[in-house]
């Protein structure tokens, strides 16, 4: 988790640091969360009529950081998408239901991909803010010593 302390005060380019870190911290569970439903895009249950793994959905929250003042992002929750699951026709397999078909998850591995790429995506934008913010830190020290 990245953690931004406020030096000297709550001004622009701290908020923007705080800013950029909690949106960082959330675009890496989302990331973990589609990582992990590609993970399970072919788990099935573990007994017949069962049911597989559910996709995870990532909700967000905006806060206000009371130390910065800076407005932030935050994991508001994951949780299970409510979507019926795929059932596939596969008498032999163990976890089939008496019918023979067996409850595949909600999951299209295309949709991940794409979220996780967003989410790659938002995190390198994160990325760039501090960057930034970290270089207008060290010029504005530079002024103050000369």
């Amino acid at each position: 988790m990245i953690r931004i302390e406020p030096i000297g005060g709550s001004g622009p380019l701290t908020q923007a640091m705080a800013t950029a870190a909690s949106g960082m911290n959330t675009q890496a569970v989302r990331m973990r969360v589609a990582a992990e439903n590609i993970a399970n895009a072919s788990s099935t249950a573990a007994t017949g009529g069962g049911d597989p793994y559910r996709r995870k959905l990532v909700s967000f929250q905006q806060s206000v950081d009371r130390a910065t003042g800076a407005s932030l992002v935050r994991t508001g929750g994951i949780t299970g998408d409510q979507r019926d699951f795929r059932t596939q026709y596969d008498p032999a397999h163990p976890a089939a239901d008496e019918r023979g078909y067996v409850k595949m998850p909600n999951i299209d591995p295309l949709i991940e991909q794409a979220d996780l790429r967003s989410a790659q995506r938002s995190y390198e934008a994160g990325i760039a803010v501090m960057q930034q913010a970290r270089s207008l830190f060290g010029k504005t020290l530079d002024i103050l010593r000369s």
